[in-house]
């Protein structure tokens, strides 16, 4: 009875920490009301001999239609898959910087995020004063590309035709959110030059098709099933970061890097967009066992081939890869499985 009105509350209080900014004011009465329980629930153990633990591993995805929750779902089927006895629990978030919020309160075990948010709150050097740790990381997945979506007969042809009109930016807290702002300002088009305004993927892509909004920033793998089904449905264009944009935005971000949209990723995509890109990095909690990092870092790799094709996500597979540019400490767990398979990991050690 304890742990299940301890369970209640943990998971009232997830819901709350994902959901309401509001949060910190509640979160210590919260938090006092679930120790009174658990001290309830391990009273109850002594008595009965009950075994307490956790066996689901709580992965923090993003929102529904995106990269992550894609490689999260075909991720953690194969794991079960393989093991039974990996069990999971998959959370829609805002994305990146929810992530690794939610990573370290302790609120997920497992979580997706760019490596130039992840890198930043670790270190506390992020712009906008965002300091997170109690997190580490098991890979580095793929390359993820800024994404600038607009309808073909909107005439906007350039991030300077963004003047004007009314952007979607992604989720609040989420990585697409933090790159589309930096664009537009280095661009010299944040707000109030252009209207911005926080959607989910689905959300921008459906007000995108009705008119709503001009353009939809997205930041993932390349290709994404949000944007490949809204080219299905009505025609777009891609929007180029011209190279001007692209130096400006590495000279000031360290983790940016050049990347390119091949031709034909989306129906009526005709040439190569060239734009700039983030690393998304698989990261766990530093509680976790090492045994539990380790398994799953092996798991990744037993089943890279068969996430990118259910995902239509590419470089996981390569597993040298997976280390290279990483500027956070790797989880020992982690650690040992490169080492078992010849990798030296250079990331700082704390």
């Amino acid at each position: 009875m304890g742990w299940q009105l301890y369970q209640c509350v943990e998971e009232w209080t997830e819901y709350l920490q994902t959901n309401i900014k509001e949060w910190n004011s509640l979160k210590n009465k919260i938090k006092k009301i679930a120790a009174v329980l658990f001290a309830f629930t391990v009273g109850c153990v002594s008595l009965t001999g009950c075994n307490v633990r956790q066996d689901t591993i709580r992965f923090g995805a993003a929102g529904v239609g995106g990269g992550y929750y894609a490689f999260a779902t075909a991720y953690t089927q194969l794991a079960n898959a393989e093991d039974a006895e990996m069990k999971f629990n998959i959370k829609s978030t805002a994305g990146s910087m929810a992530n690794l919020r939610l990573l370290s309160e302790g609120y997920v075990d497992v979580a997706i995020a760019q490596a130039d948010l992840a890198t930043a709150a670790y270190y506390g050097t992020d712009e906008k004063g965002e300091s997170y740790q109690g997190y580490r990381v098991l890979a580095g997945l793929y390359t993820e590309a800024c994404q600038i979506v607009v309808r073909k007969d909107s005439g906007i042809k350039s991030l300077d035709d963004l003047q004007g009109k009314t952007v979607s930016i992604g989720e609040t807290e989420s990585g697409t959110e933090r790159n589309a702002s930096q664009i537009l300002q280095v661009s010299g088009l944040a707000s109030p030059v252009t209207e911005t305004v926080n959607l989910t993927y689905i959300e921008a892509a459906e007000k995108l098709k009705t008119g709503e909004i001009d353009a939809m920033f997205y930041t993932g793998g390349v290709q994404t099933n949000v944007i490949a089904e809204l080219a299905d449905s009505c025609e777009i264009a891609l929007i180029p970061v011209d190279a001007k944009t692209v130096d400006k935005l590495k000279l000031a971000y360290s983790s940016y890097e050049t990347c390119e949209i091949p031709a034909n990723t989306y129906n009526g995509q005709t040439e190569q967009v060239a734009t700039v890109g983030v690393k998304a990095l698989l990261l766990a909690s530093e509680k976790m066992s090492d045994e539990t990092a380790e398994k799953l870092t092996r798991q990744l790799f037993a089943h890279a081939t068969e996430i990118e094709y259910a995902t239509s996500l590419k470089e996981i597979a390569d597993v040298n890869a997976a280390v290279d540019g990483v500027q956070i400490p790797f989880h020992p767990g982690a650690k040992a499985y490169y080492t078992s398979q010849g990798i030296a990991v250079d990331a700082q050690e704390n």
